[in-house]
């Protein structure tokens, strides 16, 4: 059968930064090391928590060449001569951290001429792109990938501050659900720094007055990570089947929904469809009005739209949840790195922390009771503790 050359799985541009031609396959990618290094650097300054302004001014003070310099410094042209070659910009970092080829994909029809006439590259939908996965080596994990991907749908505001909190754009308020944003101020002390819930920052009456220490969060959290690290190696087949179980259990209550309102969805379009028959023959035999009969059909015609749209949302929920084996292993491979963790770091919370839950403090009994959820990443396991958090971060005398 006759296929396109971009539906065959053959590279439509030349390579992308970290690639260069094969000599001996020129439609064949191998990794170009040099630049292969600075595309692992920059994802690691991702997970570390550093947005693509920031990790373009560390590239530039470190006196990184930008992709246009590197290529112009091994010979070849990539065509950019606008642009500038002694500094990196945030639009290039974003492209970067975005392009599925340095999990060694190949993706074609990402872009296309708006007409013959009119000469101007346009970007297509991403359901229109190909993908051919696994065609060349890949420079970056597909977990990695995936993670940064996660990071990039919840961007961060950048602190003033430079140290990036290993907590900011993890912690969640138990009551409304918002984030919970970093308060750290010159003057305060380093046990004064704190999270607080954005919702009630900015409209007082639609959340509670609720916070947590992050010297409070640190300690709980690294104590439970640890336990954790503590339980994978003691007992990993124990782990391993109550982990399993966790995610089966989510997953198959979040598929039963989805089919349950993907059933709803297709059995309403398909009555919609019939809506249409009959007012169109009651149009057409004079029972009803051309003006009616607008109205009414452009009101079912709207509805069934939305219809259509939830229904490709929730049949690829279903395919994604199904063809999705359970990534208990890929998180134990990253249990596995640490032995015992004695400071929190970006990369160490996105590893291995999906969110933290954060409720009202309990001070019913005199004393400062707070609960806290973690939330281990791939639906492992969650832990729930219940401190006393005033007691945290004094003096003992």
């Amino acid at each position: 059968m006759f296929r396109a050359k971009g539906q065959s799985g053959k590279h439509l541009c030349p390579p992308v930064y970290g690639y260069k031609k094969s000599d001996t396959d020129k439609n064949l990618w191998v990794i170009d090391e040099p630049a292969a290094e600075v595309v692992r650097k920059i994802f690691k300054l991702c997970i570390d928590g550093y947005g693509p302004v920031q990790i373009a001014r560390i590239l530039t003070e470190q006196g990184i060449p930008t992709p246009t310099a590197y290529a112009l410094s091994q010979g070849r042209d990539n065509g950019r001569h606008n642009a500038k070659t002694y500094r990196w910009g945030a639009n290039t970092i974003a492209h970067i951290l975005e392009r599925y080829e340095y999990c060694g994909h190949t993706v074609n029809f990402r872009t296309k001429m708006k007409s013959y006439k009119v000469h101007k590259i346009v970007y297509n939908p991403q359901d229109e792109w190909q993908i051919f996965e696994n065609t060349q080596e890949p420079i970056i994990t597909q977990q990695t990938f995936d993670l940064v991907q996660e990071l990039r749908k919840n961007k961060r505001r950048p602190q003033k501050c430079e140290i990036v909190n290993p907590f900011a754009g993890m912690v969640y308020c138990a009551d409304c659900g918002e984030k919970m944003y970093l308060s750290r101020r010159k003057n305060e002390r380093p046990e004064q720094e704190h999270m607080r819930c954005s919702t009630y920052a900015k409209k007082q009456d639609k959340c509670t007055v609720h916070y947590i220490r992050t010297c409070v969060l640190n300690e709980i959290v690294l104590g439970e990570l640890n336990k954790l690290l503590t339980m994978v190696r003691e007992n990993e087949e124990d782990f391993i089947q109550t982990a399993m179980s966790n995610s089966v259990q989510r997953k198959s209550s979040e598929l039963t929904k989805a089919k349950k309102a993907l059933k709803q969805a297709e059995k309403r379009i398909a009555e919609l469809d019939k809506l249409f028959t009959r007012l169109y023959e009651d149009n057409v035999l004079g029972r009803l009005s051309d003006e009616r009969f607008t109205m009414m059909s452009a009101g079912y015609e709207d509805e069934q739209t939305k219809l259509k749209a939830t229904v490709a949302e929730l049949t690829t929920l279903i395919d994604g949840a199904e063809q999705k084996s359970s990534d208990v292993t890929a998180f134990l491979k990253v249990v596995h790195r640490y032995e015992h963790i004695e400071t929190l770091t970006p990369e160490i919370m996105h590893e291995l922390v999906d969110k933290i839950i954060v409720h009202e403090p309990d001070k019913s009994s005199g004393k400062r009771v707070q609960d806290i959820e973690i939330h281990f990443r791939f639906d492992v396991a969650v832990s729930t503790i219940s401190v006393e958090t005033g007691k945290y971060g004094k003096k003992v005398a």
